[in-house]
């Protein structure tokens, strides 16, 4: 198994962190690597919490874990900053401030959750297991005069007893 030299790697990375990116599949066959290794480079950035957009996917589009990954990166920076940043990125600074937004309201929401809303979650998941048991069971109960019904048409069919009905 070769290594690959670090500066090439890194070279790769960039490409997968472009704006707009090729497929991996492309980048795999223009690099002479396999998709593997490219998906498990992709994986670890991702990880390390830096955005990586996927290719088939506009700004509007990308995941939730990548858009807070351009959250986090982009927080410290200054106006100049991020929009140098967005430049490279092919976002509008607009958009990050959304996103970031968006990110502080979704924390406040958490913590927002009382125990008394966990028990109350709590209830009403177990309620609502129980009506599924029940639904369950009415739907076999009815399954079963059904096939009764069935069968009792059949049986006068073949005696040939008039039906009632």
């Amino acid at each position: 198994m070769s290594r690959i030299p670090k500066a090439r790697k890194e070279a790769i990375l960039s490409k997968m962190r472009a704006p707009h990116p090729v497929s991996i599949r492309q980048l795999a066959l223009q690099e002479n690597l396999s998709e593997a290794t490219l998906y498990n480079w992709r994986n670890q950035l991702r990880q390390e919490g830096r955005p990586v957009p996927e290719h088939h996917r506009n700004p509007q589009n990308w995941s939730a874990q990548t858009r807070f990954a351009v959250v986090v990166e982009t927080l410290a920076m200054s106006e100049i900053e991020l929009s140098e940043y967005c430049r490279a990125k092919g976002l509008f600074p607009e958009q990050v401030k959304q996103w970031r937004d968006l990110s502080i309201q979704a924390q406040g929401q958490a913590e927002a959750s009382t125990p008394e809303q966990a028990q109350e979650n709590k209830t009403l998941r177990k309620q609502n297991k129980q009506l599924e048991r029940e639904i369950l069971r009415k739907d076999k109960a009815l399954a079963e005069a059904a096939a009764l019904l069935i069968l009792q048409k059949k049986l006068r069919a073949l005696w040939g007893e008039p039906e009632e009905d």
